[in-house]
C-alpha cells in the first residue's frame, strides 16, 4: 500500500509539472526547443562515460555468453510486460485495431508462450504495435516541450517524462512486492536491451557530434511515432531503446 501511495503521489507531481515540462512547444526535430543545453551536454557526458566503463562492459559478457536463443526469450518477457501499456494507450487514442491486436498478443503470449518468454503470436503473423502515454499525450495535441537528458535514462522530453510516469502504472512489474526481484528484473532488462544496440554502437562513432545526433534521431523517432510513421530503418534502435 505505501509503495502505491508512493507511484500516486509521483503521478500527481508529474500532472502538476505538466504544463512546465511540456507546455505548447511543438519545435521540430531539426530545430529542437533545448534550453538547458549546456547541462543536458554534461548528463550526456556522465552517461557516456557511464555506458563505457560499465554498461557496455556487462552487454558485450551477457551477448557473448548468453545463447541467442536465451537473449530472445528475455527479450519477449519485457516486451510482454510492455503489452499492457499499448493497450491502454491505443484506447485512449481511439484506435481500436492496435488495442485489440495488443490485447490478443498480451492474452496469446501470457497463456500459450508461457509469461512471454516465446512470441507465440509473432510466431502466428500479428504485428507488434507500440503506444505509451507519451505519445498519446502527443496524439491530443500536446508539445513534446523541452529536451532532457536524464542520468541512466538517456534522450527524453518533457512531455515524454509525464508518459513515463503514468506508463509505471500499467507495468505489471511495478505491482511486484520483492523490490529484490524488481531490481533483478531492471538489471536484466537493461543489460539484454544495451547488449542488442552493440551494433549501433560504430555508428555512434562514427558522428561528428553524437549529442546532436542521438538528440535528433529520438525527437525525429517520438515524432514519427506520434504520427504513425513508419520512416525509421528496420535496423535502427527504436527511440526508447537508444544507447546513452
Amino acid at each position: 500500500m505505501a509503495a502505491m501511495s508512493r507511484r500516486i503521489v509521483v503521478f500527481v507531481i508529474a500532472l502538476m509539472l505538466l504544463p512546465l515540462l511540456a507546455g505548447c512547444a511543438h519545435s521540430p526535430p531539426e530545430d529542437p526547443w533545448d534550453p538547458l543545453e549546456p547541462v543536458n551536454r554534461k548528463m550526456h557526458s556522465f552517461n557516456m562515460t557511464m555506458d563505457r566503463y560499465l554498461l557496455r562492459p556487462v552487454a558485450k559478457g551477457y551477448d557473448k555468453v548468453t545463447p541467442e536463443r536465451v537473449q530472445t526469450s528475455v527479450g519477449n518477457f519485457f516486451g510482454n510486460l510492455y503489452e499492457p501499456v499499448t493497450i491502454v494507450n491505443s484506447l485512449l487514442q481511439g484506435k481500436m485495431h492496435r488495442f485489440s491486436v495488443s490485447l490478443f498478443r498480451f492474452i496469446t503470449n501470457t497463456t500459450v508462450g508461457v509469461v512471454g518468454l516465446f512470441d507465440v503470436a509473432g510466431a502466428m503473423g500479428v504485428e507488434d504495435p507500440r503506444e505509451d502515454l507519451g505519445q498519446t499525450l502527443g496524439y491530443w495535441g500536446l508539445g513534446q516541450g523541452v529536451y532532457l537528458e536524464l542520468p541512466f535514462l538517456g534522450p527524453s522530453t518533457g512531455r515524454d517524462i509525464v508518459g513515463r510516469g503514468g506508463d509505471l502504472f500499467l507495468n505489471p512489474l511495478h505491482y511486484v512486492d520483492s523490490w529484490a526481484v524488481i531490481l533483478s528484473l531492471h538489471a536484466l532488462r537493461i543489460v539484454d536491451t544495451r547488449a542488442g544496440l552493440l551494433p549501433f554502437d560504430r555508428v555512434l562513432e562514427q558522428q561528428f557530434d553524437p549529442y546532436v545526433f542521438i538528440r535528433s534521431y529520438y525527437l525525429r523517432s517520438r515524432e514519427a511515432a506520434v504520427n504513425d510513421e513508419d520512416d525509421a530503418a528496420d535496423d535502427e534502435p527504436a527511440a526508447d531503446e537508444m544507447p546513452f
